[in-house]
């Protein structure tokens, strides 16, 4: 055998050993319990101990509150709270530009500077309504020449027989 073999041969063996741990009272040096054990067994539950304390701590943390002291979590009655005050700041938000647009117009037609017949509450609420900005979705010359490159890529493979492909 090689000299690998004859090492992990007498490794194993050495894992393999049977040794006893024996707790004794120091007084009177009465046994009181004792274990047989080997490297090994000693070695395997240590690791699933640690596993199962790992994991445990894990789910304790994850699914309980305990994960709003861990900083970065917060709560989620917080959330919850900043989402709904989220969308009564944007709906004041909308209702003071449109307040601010009527109280404008009556200003307008108080100082004569508005014709009467102009003055509608409805007309004036849509002359505050945002319209959004139009976008450019056109291609840039990088982008059409990504474009190009690929499909001459795409062409000079050759294709790939599909089985799964159904005859029509």
């Amino acid at each position: 055998m090689s000299s690998n073999r004859l090492k992990r041969k007498k490794l194993l063996d050495k894992l393999l050993i049977k040794n006893r741990l024996i707790i004794l009272n120091e007084n009177t040096f009465e046994e009181i319990f004792s274990f047989k054990l080997n490297i090994m067994s000693v070695f395997v539950s240590l690791s699933l101990g640690a596993i199962f304390l790992i994991s445990i701590t894990t789910v304790l943390i994850a699914f309980t509150p305990l994960r709003e002291y861990i900083p970065g979590y917060s709560s989620t009655q917080l959330k919850k709270d900043a989402t709904v005050l989220a969308l009564k700041s944007d709906s004041l938000s909308n209702a003071l530009k449109k307040n601010e647009a009527y109280i404008k117009s009556i200003q307008k037609v108080l100082n004569g500077d508005l014709e009467y017949a102009k003055f509608n509450k409805d007309s004036i609420l849509s002359s505050t309504a945002e319209t959004p900005e139009p976008v450019d979705l056109s291609a840039s010359k990088e982008e059409i020449q990504l474009r190009e490159r690929v499909d001459k890529e795409e062409k000079s493979k050759p294709e790939i027989p599909n089985s799964k492909k159904k005859a029509k």
